[in-house]
């Protein structure tokens, strides 16, 4: 069995993502890992190169920055990065993810386990969305609590939408004329940790107006954004947050001893509909997520 993981990155260090520790968490499981890097201009690629890990080959790209609908970007970057993998499966981690170095043995068993069932399409993750800080998660509908991170290498299989899972395409070229099949998945016990919301607050911002470019063609209203969170993003927006009892991952340690911002929780500003309120009762109740959005079936 070969496993190939891939990623993108641009300007990894200006937006604060922990594309390094991203990388280092699923090395151990990789034959190869295709590191697509955009142009960036804050050290990214060099960082990358000192990682001096012959596994790690770098795809060097140019984003488009009049590509501004819908985050087709981001999907354009991950099929990148699965148009040069080579392996059996390809596991794909995103800039701002990480994997708990307790769950690669099972993960390891899983690939083994399914490689031979042509009917196993890719591998289903649990999410934890960390959320203001380190020791904060938010659990509510809000965010996708599980999604595909690992594919078979299959030319018909690509990245959808703004690279947030995948699906089969009867032709991967009109990607996006065509709605493309979800693919049938097995749920393993194992996490992704997402840190896209825990960065420094002025550092989330720039973070948010990148990120906009992606999805708004309008940068007059990305500079209003920019005015109005000058003092930086404002985490108490939220609907609601648990604190986290686990641990981190171990490559996340040094990040989180840095953190150089306070963030206090005020469960009082929750801005939950009651809808939202009542599925979220429901949930802690029955431990189930009703109607949120399912990009797979589990076979």
């Amino acid at each position: 069995m070969k496993v190939s993981g891939f990623s993108y990155i641009r300007n990894g260090f200006l937006y604060d993502y922990p594309f390094l520790e991203s990388i280092q968490s699923v090395l151990p499981l990789c034959d190869e890992f295709i590191m697509v890097v955009g142009d960036s201009h804050d050290g990214t690629r060099e960082a990358i190169e000192k990682l001096d890990n012959p596994k790690i080959k770098i795809v060097d790209t140019k984003w488009d920055d009049n590509m501004r609908e819908k985050g087709y970007i981001f999907a354009q970057q991950a099929n990148i990065g699965l148009d040069h993998v080579t392996g059996d499966w390809a596991f794909h981690i995103q800039a701002d993810e990480v994997i708990h170095e307790k769950d690669l043995p099972l993960i390891r068993q899983s690939m083994e386990r399914w490689l031979d069932d042509k009917s196993v399409e890719g591998l289903l993750f649990h999410f934890i969305n960390f959320f203001g800080d380190y020791r904060h998660f938010g659990p509510s509908r809000r965010y996708h609590n599980k999604e595909i991170r690992i594919v078979r290498n299959d030319t018909a299989i690509r990245s959808y939408r703004d690279s947030q899972g995948f699906r089969r395409y009867n032709d991967p070229s009109k990607q996006l004329e065509e709605k493309g099949e979800k693919l049938n998945v097995k749920l393993i016990d194992s996490t992704v940790y997402h840190y896209s919301y825990v960065k420094n607050p002025e550092t989330q911002v720039r973070k948010q107006v990148e990120f906009g470019k992606r999805w708004i063609d309008n940068d007059e209203k990305l500079q209003e954004y920019l005015k109005k969170n000058a003092k930086g993003f404002n985490y108490n927006a939220v609907d609601v947050l648990e604190t986290f009892q686990g641990s981190h991952p171990s490559v996340m340690q040094t990040r989180i001893r840095n953190q150089d911002w306070d963030f206090k929780y005020d469960p009082s500003r929750n801005n939950m509909s009651l809808k939202e309120k009542l599925l979220y009762i429901i949930q802690k109740q029955t431990g189930k997520q009703l109607f949120s959005y399912k990009n797979y079936r589990i076979i």
